[in-house]
């Protein structure tokens, strides 16, 4: 059976092979720059009380910390390559304008990681950009519809809604715009692919792909770690009150 739906294995393994090289580099990075950052000794001294810890260990943790940092400023970019290798869809990399495009649909789309991603008066430079791209009379998107995509959402609750980010300096929210949405990961993921679970597929197949990528590995899906998955985008069923109406007068 294939990895998911929606893209060949090759380029699922490609995809993932890629990403893995990064914290390959990451982990060489962490181990051989560790000594020439500077490192606060007052902040090393609290965490390895918080934490029980004694020096050897707190410098394992700073070192994973530094490789996580890395990976987590890339996870991103992984959504964004397994996205643009979709049938009619394209990754446009870094300096594309915008991360995806779909011609055929008019579709382009911004990829951000978390909600939290971008902040303030960013989220509204974002919306400029956008606005710029599909309103503008010369641009190559004009009448395109753009999508800012948060693949990690607030809630589990999806959402399509207008992007209207709020002037951090004014409090004025940006002026809603038909062409300009905001969308959640999973609802993005169906987007693009027409499959209602392919953001799941993706999630239950790279354990996997890393496996096939490296075989000195093994990591599987424990049912806590699915529980991750549901926290972050399955909305829990809304409590059923067990309590009786009162009867009416008579």
């Amino acid at each position: 059976m294939p990895y998911v739906s929606f893209i060949t294995d090759n380029k699922f393994q490609k995809i993932v092979n890629k990403f893995l090289k990064i914290g390959d580099e990451a982990k060489i990075s962490a181990n051989q720059e560790f000594n020439r950052n500077v490192i606060d000794p007052f902040s090393m001294l609290m965490e390895m009380a918080c934490n029980n810890m004694n020096l050897e260990n707190w410098i394992k943790s700073e070192k994973n910390r530094q490789i996580q940092k890395t990976l987590t400023n890339e996870i991103g970019v992984l959504h964004q390559s397994i996205l643009g290798s979709v049938k009619d869809w394209v990754d446009l990399s870094v300096g594309g304008g915008v991360d995806l495009v779909n011609e055929k649909r008019k579709i382009i789309a911004e990829i951000k990681n978390k909600h939290n991603t971008v902040t303030g008066g960013k989220r509204v430079d974002n919306y400029k950009e956008l606005e710029d791209l599909v309103m503008r009379k010369a641009s190559k998107y004009k009448d395109y519809t753009a999508y800012f995509v948060e693949i990690l959402p607030k809630s589990p609750k999806g959402y399509v809604k207008p992007f209207t980010p709020p002037n951090k300096a004014t409090g004025i929210k940006c002026s809603s715009n038909p062409k300009i949405l905001q969308i959640d990961g999973k609802s993005f993921y169906k987007l693009v692919t027409g499959v209602d679970d392919a953001l799941e597929q993706v999630f239950k197949a790279l354990p996997k792909v890393i496996n096939d990528c490296r075989n000195e590995i093994s990591i599987n899906i424990s049912e806590e770690a699915e529980s991750f998955f549901k926290s972050a985008y399955v909305p829990k069923p809304p409590k059923i009150s067990n309590r009786k109406s009162p009867k009416a007068s008579k």
